[in-house]
């Protein structure tokens, strides 16, 4: 086992005992969220993937220690530190590791380490793209990089909204990562299940979604596999509202000069309060959806 890694107790014996693990990241419990709720729901969803048969590994780096499996301690740490964090990708963790110090992970980092301890899929609410205005800006998560590299699959509410949906889609296409929609033919944007865009695969049963990701493993190819998961309809908010309030908070961040990895955390608090708090409510509710099915396709990779 590499040096650097420390796997909880529950999630070693899982691991070893073959049963269904599936992970989770933690920039939703530091950024994604305000305090308590951060907490709350990270919390919730370890609850959710146990009551679907799975084993949860909450990933965080604490100091200098990629872990793999939290306490409730180290979660209420992350929660009440909130924003004050380190958001950590792939390019931080060897920074964090030489200094001893601590950091939410992102989908890109949640990946590295959840492939490093063993766990093949991981729940997440919505994976980063490319960002609107990226044809000048050049501002492309390093979340579709690590799914072009990484043998992870990611459930997911499609792109976060405020992104570029189109030109995530084709950039996803270039780096060859399969794309699946649980049940719909649609991608879904997130807070809604409205969009432009069609996911290239559809599946219609966690069976055919199991199968395919070890088939992908059996070919031994690179990267990872998307899985779109639409949030449950009466969660959803109205593509018109919520792309009111995307514009709005695009709006502000370019007057107010926010940049780089500041421009999410911005946006998705900004369109909080727009909406009154309707997108935080739905946003938990679709990051419950997305640990369920990423709980039943472990579970179903596990029985065959």
């Amino acid at each position: 086992m590499n040096q650097f890694l420390e796997i909880s107790d529950q999630v070693k014996a899982a691991l070893d005992s073959k049963q269904p693990v599936i992970a989770l990241e933690s920039t939703i419990i530091s950024h994604g969220m305000p305090y308590p709720q951060n907490v709350e729901t990270a919390l919730a969803c370890e609850a959710v993937a146990r009551e679907h048969g799975a084993q949860p590994a909450t990933i965080a780096v604490i100091g200098g220690k990629l872990c793999a499996g939290l306490t409730r301690d180290q979660i209420e740490y992350l929660g009440k530190t909130g924003a004050a964090m380190r958001k950590a990708s792939r390019r931080d963790l060897p920074y964090l590791i030489a200094t001893k110090q601590d950091g939410a992970t992102t989908v890109a980092a949640t990946m590295i380490i959840a492939h490093m301890a063993g766990i093949g899929i991981f729940a997440t609410g919505g994976v980063g793209g490319v960002h609107r205005g990226a044809e000048t800006s050049m501002d492309i998560s390093a979340d579709l990089e690590e799914l072009a590299t990484t043998p992870v699959a990611v459930v997911c509410a499609g792109a976060k909204s405020i992104l570029d949906l189109g030109l995530t889609l084709e950039y996803l296409e270039t780096k060859g990562i399969p794309v699946v929609g649980y049940k719909t033919d649609v991608l879904p944007a997130f807070y809604t299940n409205e969009s432009d865009f069609k996911v290239p695969i559809r599946a219609n049963s966690v069976e055919e979604i199991a199968r395919m990701i070890q088939a992908q493993q059996a070919l031994a190819y690179p990267g990872g596999m998307l899985i779109t998961n639409p949030i449950p309809q009466q969660y959803a908010m109205p593509a018109q509202r919520i792309n009111h309030a995307i514009s709005q908070a695009l709006t502000e961040a370019d007057e107010q000069g926010v940049k780089g990895k500041d421009v999410t955390p911005f946006l998705l608090a900004r369109v909080v309060d727009l909406t009154g708090g309707d997108s935080l409510k739905s946003n938990i509710q679709l990051v419950f959806n997305n640990v369920a099915l990423a709980a039943r396709i472990a579970t179903a990779m596990a029985d065959y």
